[in-house]
């Protein structure tokens, strides 16, 4: 069976090697996993998760009355804090998510990408989505990649005017540095296609599938405010440190997915 966040963490060292712009990226501080999204709904592709955001200031949910305005409850005071992910000695930055099979089934047909690409074959699709995945991180490690606004200031997006279009260049760049297409011919075919070429499509995960490292709210021990009701914070329910241990290979389906095995100490793709 093909490991595709495998192949995907291999194609991503290629283009970092090739790619200027991306050279600054240190993969080994980047994991790629998988989660499942079925192929007619909508959603998206891929998504850029950041590990190195900052503890929040503290802070509390409050509610008040509709009509008169006052406060009538909150709740206890915390902190929102990123989980850690440490493999072996070496903390990941940023996890980057690949959802199957919809990413398998893209396509440039009736996307925004379309017109970048002319007479592209549809595939090209996948490959953008990974250069995309990859600008999203900041070359200073502060979160995802900001852009600014044509007066100088810093955008709130993270899609900025030109991301698409700096996106494409490195795309039609990459593949006139004449890569080995060894490295990207697995995104030629679509889901259905990989599965009878392979017998199956596996994919690292994390052990409490379908979750992932997510930020967290963290109690904070506070002096209690009497005048209004305290609403106690949900307890945890999942890590807040993840290690090679929790790392799996699921088996992914058109409709479904499968515990195969633990990923395993230094094998994370």
């Amino acid at each position: 069976m093909i490991n595709y966040t495998e192949r995907i963490a291999l194609l991503m060292q290629d283009i970092v090697h090739r790619t200027p712009r991306l050279s600054f990226i240190d993969l080994s501080e980047v994991l790629v996993f998988a989660r499942f999204g079925r192929s007619e709904a909508e959603g998206a592709f891929a998504t850029c998760h950041c590990l190195t955001l900052p503890e929040s200031e503290p802070g509390y949910f409050f509610w008040r009355d509709r009509d008169t305005g006052e406060l009538t409850r909150r709740s206890e005071w915390f902190v929102t804090k990123s989980p850690v992910v440490r493999l072996g000695d070496t903390s990941i930055k940023y996890l980057i998510s690949f959802v199957l099979p919809r990413f398998c089934d893209q396509t440039l047909e009736r996307t925004r990408k379309a017109d970048l690409y002319p007479d592209a074959a549809g595939w090209i699709a996948k490959l953008d989505t990974v250069f995309h995945e990859l600008y999203h991180i900041d070359p200073a490690e502060s979160g995802i990649r900001r852009f600014v606004r044509a007066d100088g200031s810093d955008s709130m997006r993270s899609h900025g005017p030109l991301f698409y279009e700096h996106v494409a260049d490195m795309v039609k760049a990459y593949l006139a540095s004449d890569p080995d297409p060894a490295m990207y011919e697995f995104l030629k075919d679509d889901f259905a296609a990989l599965e009878a070429r392979h017998g199956g499509i596996v994919s690292t995960t994390f052990r409490n599938f379908p979750s992932f490292p997510q930020r967290y709210m963290e109690r904070l021990e506070m002096p209690a405010d009497c005048s209004v009701r305290v609403e106690p914070l949900k307890p945890l329910t999942q890590p807040v440190l993840y290690t090679e241990e929790d790392l799996h290979v699921r088996q992914f389906t058109g409709s479904r997915t499968n515990r195969l095995s633990r990923k395993g100490r230094g094998q994370a793709a």
